[in-house]
């Protein structure tokens, strides 16, 4: 792809290809020069959900509602909880969604970390 780009000034003709990028066609008067590409680092690895675990036939499951990264989990396994207390927090949109208990129970399980990347239906915990 080629681009006229101006820097102080000065327009230059840049043409950028997957592997490097060239300057040609310089309008300036005097050309400066022109630093090597640098390397392109690859992009970090999203941090992917734990193994799969086995869930819990008993109780009831909490469903993601939707896809996105979870920021906090604010319970732990054995711990008891109100119909509306807040399990965890998911970010999806660049926004937190609190994730809360739909009934008065134990956590049984919970399939999730900090971190963790889940899709819209994953059983993020169990009561």
């Amino acid at each position: 792809m080629k681009y006229v780009v101006n820097l102080n000034g000065k327009n230059y003709e840049v043409e950028v290809t997957e592997q490097e990028a060239v300057v040609t066609n310089v309008t300036a008067a005097a050309a400066a020069p022109v630093a090597a590409p640098a390397p392109v680092a690859a992009a970090p690895a999203p941090v992917a959900a734990p193994a799969a675990q086995a869930v819990s036939s008993e109780g009831t499951t909490i469903p993601s509602p939707m896809p996105g990264s979870i920021l906090s989990v604010a319970v732990s396994v054995g711990q008891a909880v109100k119909s509306g207390d807040v399990l965890m927090v998911l970010e999806a949109m660049k926004m937190e969604n609190d994730i809360v208990a739909p009934c008065d129970g134990t956590v049984k399980q919970i399939l999730v970390s900090k971190g963790s990347t889940v899709n819209t239906d994953d059983v993020l915990a169990v009561i």
